[in-house]
């Protein structure tokens, strides 16, 4: 066993393995694992480890790193100066630190932003959810959830001896095989899943594949926010889905899909959230995911289109050394806008099958429209399939009115997973059949809450002062919904039960949830650009859903409050309100019901519920769709004059909005 000691952390060291948190995006739960991959794996094989080895990556260097027992180090990545004991030491090749020696990694000067010391043996850390990966957003992982500090000691495994390729041969990676880091990008894409002509015009997709983005300063694992041209859009607003035409009914979404929040265009990254409503017309590649983890403030992007089936791969380091770090092999998609297949089931449902990179299909069903018979229809898709336990399916993750499913390109391909998809759809029974468990689960609202006042400021003075819903999201709500106070949008959220429909909308069992009452169902819009900062469990509306914050993170929606904990990562020595094995504490088809607290009481609430003293009061039943739409018909007349008077106030904002040059990048920056 080795001992490591932290004598200087840098600006950002965390422990993280490859292939980081997998097997549950369904709850929010991102991958993390090292930004830049194909450096981490590397790395690992000089010395001897398995390439998914547990390790370090350190943002822009400044690390120090004590071996009182000494070790055999790997430095990967950036370009860096890196000394042992003061002496330089370099790159890319295992490398024996003495008993008592000090490795030291400089700044990074020149291109890239990350390099990673790999240990022989790899580190040790407690596993959470099956990784030992850092999300530092999420506070768990690594070593006790967060980045390293001075004085941390970690253990390496045994040293498993170094990697030699062939006798005589010193164990370090070739000069072919480093990966090319510079402050240029070129980055492999494949089209969709939502691209021209329904979201984008074609001039937009031409644009975006013919400029050159820069990155901006505002990036991080969680994304690549990048600077360039704003799109013209193939429509005017998302309708239910919000204001701007980037909106959407939520879906999954992929890591390095593009992610147009409003006008701005983010690379996820891998601490990226799982589900959202925003478009995505293009997803790079997994074999250039690594690019992203070494894209600094400055450097230039420019997309390249590739079919999927030549998408560059990284799903081994061992076939053949060019095939180590992927070439850009075409410069033409395959021109179907993202679309692998649309049909029609013999219930009249419109199916279609989206590409979502070179390893994820997303299903979608009917028009664009919220329709809680497409929600049951996603939920007995989910189920087949998970029941069929198809070869190579990864993740399945369930939306508003879709299902992303995610597979392994070297065990099944997309055409594959669409045939399977077509099949079970062929024999889903009709979704008016759906009986699903519901439990009522009442939670505490802290209207307005403070902490929302403290987001909306920063917002203001850190990314956009002259947003239509700054500096009052209640009233923008009200305004954009024709109520006739800010009292009536406070009795409506409170009078509502909303049916969650999804979890891990911007992270961490976070749910998306609609209202089962339509009359209920306020509709405003997503912030554009969205926020950097939200606080834990900050209550929002965004389109015609709600959603309850995980954590802290960015977001769009606009605050009404603040509520309790959704996730707890410290059970199961929590409140007995979470199941055990599960951290999140909501499940799809639950109803929520909120009742007023003041902020005061929030924060006690709040303080219980970690401690393990909370408990939120649940009660099981069912939900039925027949029933449900029963409630529809039998309210139709009501519920048709409620969306009559509410288009006409959306209606109204949107028109206020073009004239003030708010769509097609008119605005005032």
């Amino acid at each position: 066993m080795t001992t490591v000691e932290i004598v200087a952390p840098g600006l950002l060291t965390t422990v993280q393995d490859w292939p980081g948190r997998t097997g549950y995006w369904h709850v929010g739960v991102p991958p993390s694992g090292p930004m830049d991959d194909l450096s981490f794996r590397i790395g690992n094989r000089v010395l001897g480890n398995p390439e998914g080895a547990a390790g370090l990556e350190c943002t822009k260097g400044g690390l120090a790193v004590g071996f009182p027992t000494g070790g055999r180090v790997c430095v990967a990545g950036a370009p860096v100066p890196v000394t042992v004991d003061d002496v330089p030491t370099p790159q890319w090749r295992s490398v024996t630190v003495p008993a008592g020696g000090v490795l030291r990694v400089g700044l990074v000067s020149g291109p890239g932003m990350r390099c990673y010391v790999l240990i022989a043996g790899g580190l040790v850390e407690p596993e959470y959810l099956g990784s030992t990966a850092t999300f530092t957003l999420g506070a768990f992982g690594g070593h006790d959830g967060r980045a390293l500090a001075p004085g941390d000691v970690l253990t390496a495994g045994a040293d498993p001896g170094p990697h030699i390729e062939r006798p005589g041969r010193e164990a370090r990676a070739a000069i072919e095989e480093q990966p090319s880091i510079g402050h240029r990008w070129e980055l492999a894409v494949t089209e969709g899943p939502h691209g021209a002509p329904e979201f984008f015009t074609r001039t937009d997709i031409d644009t975006l594949f013919g400029t050159d983005y820069r990155v901006h300063f505002n990036s991080d694992r969680t994304g690549i926010r990048l600077e360039g041209p704003s799109p013209q859009w193939a429509r005017t607003d998302g309708g239910e889905a919000g204001l701007h035409p980037s909106n959407i009914h939520d879906n999954a979404y992929c890591v390095g899909a593009l992610d147009f929040t409003g006008d701005t265009p983010i690379l996820l990254g891998p601490d990226g959230p799982s589900l959202g409503g925003f478009v995505c017309p293009v997803t790079v590649v997994s074999g250039d995911r690594w690019k992203l983890g070494q894209m600094a403030p400055g450097d230039t992007v420019r997309f390249v289109a590739v079919r999927a089936e030549r998408a560059p791969s990284l799903r081994t380091l061992d076939v053949g050394r060019r095939a180590s770090f992927p070439l850009v092999l075409s410069s033409s998609g395959d021109n179907d806008d993202g679309v692998l297949e649309r049909f029609t089931s013999a219930d009249g449902t419109e199916v279609t099958l989206r590409r979502s990179g070179d390893a994820a299909v997303l299903v979608e069903y009917g028009p664009m429209a919220l329709d809680l018979a497409m929600r049951a229809r996603v939920h007995v898709l989910d189920e087949r399939l998970s029941a069929l336990g198809a070869p190579g399916v990864t993740e399945r993750t369930p939306g508003v009115r879709s299902l992303q499913v995610q597979f392994d390109p070297a065990t099944v391909s997309a055409v594959e997973v669409t045939e399977v998809v077509a099949r079970l759809d062929a024999d889903l029974p009709p979704s008016e059949e759906l009986v699903v468990p519901s439990r009522t689960v009442r939670l505490p609202l802290s209207w307005d809450d403070p902490a929302t006042h403290e987001a909306i400021q920063r917002y203001v003075h850190g990314v956009r002062a002259d947003a239509p819903w700054c500096p009052d999201n209640i009233e923008f709500i009200r305004r954009v919904n024709g109520l006739a106070d800010t009292g009536e949008v406070y009795d409506t959220v409170f009078a509502a039960q909303y049916l969650v429909l999804g979890l891990g909308d911007v992270y961490l069992g976070a749910p998306v949830a609609t209202p089962l009452d339509p009359r209920h169902r306020l509709v405003t819009t997503k912030y554009n650009p969205a926020r950097t900062w939200t606080p834990e469990n900050a209550v929002g509306i965004g389109g015609a859903y709600l959603c309850i914050y995980g954590m802290e993170g960015p977001g769009g929606y606009q605050f009404v409050g603040r509520t309790t904990q959704v996730w707890n990562h410290r059970h199961p020595h929590s409140s007995d309100s979470f199941e055990p094995g599960t951290p999140w504490l909501l499940r799809c088809f639950d109803r929520i019901s909120f009742h007023p607290v003041s902020a005061e009481e929030l924060l006690d609430l709040r303080a219980d519920m970690a401690a393990g003293r909370g408990r939120v009061e649940m009660t099981d039943g069912e939900f039925s769709l027949a029933q449900y739409q029963q409630f529809l018909a039998d309210n139709a007349e009501s519920i048709a004059a409620f969306g009559s008077h509410q288009a006409a106030a959306f209606n109204a904002e949107r028109q206020a909005w073009a004239q003030a040059g708010e769509f097609r990048g008119q605005r005032a920056s």
